[in-house]
């Protein structure tokens, strides 16, 4: 398996990457503590209205049980790869019927996300061997669609935050 650090540090290092890491005492709910939030944003502020591109998620949250992260040293990568590379790694488009044929728990395979793979995103829990360059470029993907993302709402908003017509 490989270390959550070792992917926090690799995600850290592209570029405009802010990464948000809850505890206890900074005012952020209690079920985020221990997980591990990333943003593209170059300002180093959350912007506001966008999701993160990717997650480590180091328990069960209410409605997301299936990949029993609460098992002992259990972490699941969530990536919000986008419609293209869920559709190359799943087979089909987020929003198609899918075989639930696949162990949302089970190690080291790239799975869609068992709540958000609807949106595109796509998930392995204590990634390892079999997923690790895989799931680099996956987060690769993800960071480059989040900052395509920042730099069209930024090019949208003029300077005093009024969109343009």
């Amino acid at each position: 398996m490989i270390a959550e650090e070792e992917i926090i540090n690799f995600v850290a290092g592209l570029v405009g990457v802010l990464t948000i890491r809850p505890l206890p005492g900074d005012g952020s709910p209690e079920i985020s503590w221990g997980d591990t939030f990333f943003y593209y944003a170059p300002d180093g502020a959350v912007p506001v209205a966008t999701q993160p591109f990717a997650t480590i998620v180091t328990k069960n949250y209410p409605g997301d049980e299936t990949s029993r992260l609460d098992r002992p040293n259990t972490y699941r990568l969530n990536i919000a790869a986008g419609k293209r590379e869920f559709t190359r790694w799943t087979g089909h488009t987020p929003r198609e019927t899918f075989s639930n044929a696949i162990d949302p728990g089970g190690d080291d395979t790239i799975i869609p996300h068992p709540v958000y793979g609807s949106a595109g995103w796509l998930a392995v829990v204590n990634p390892g061997p079999r997923t690790d360059a895989d799931a680099r470029e996956l987060l690769r993907t993800a960071h480059r669609i989040a900052r395509a993302r920042y730099e069209r709402r930024t090019r949208s908003t003029s300077p005093s935050g009024q969109k343009h017509l």
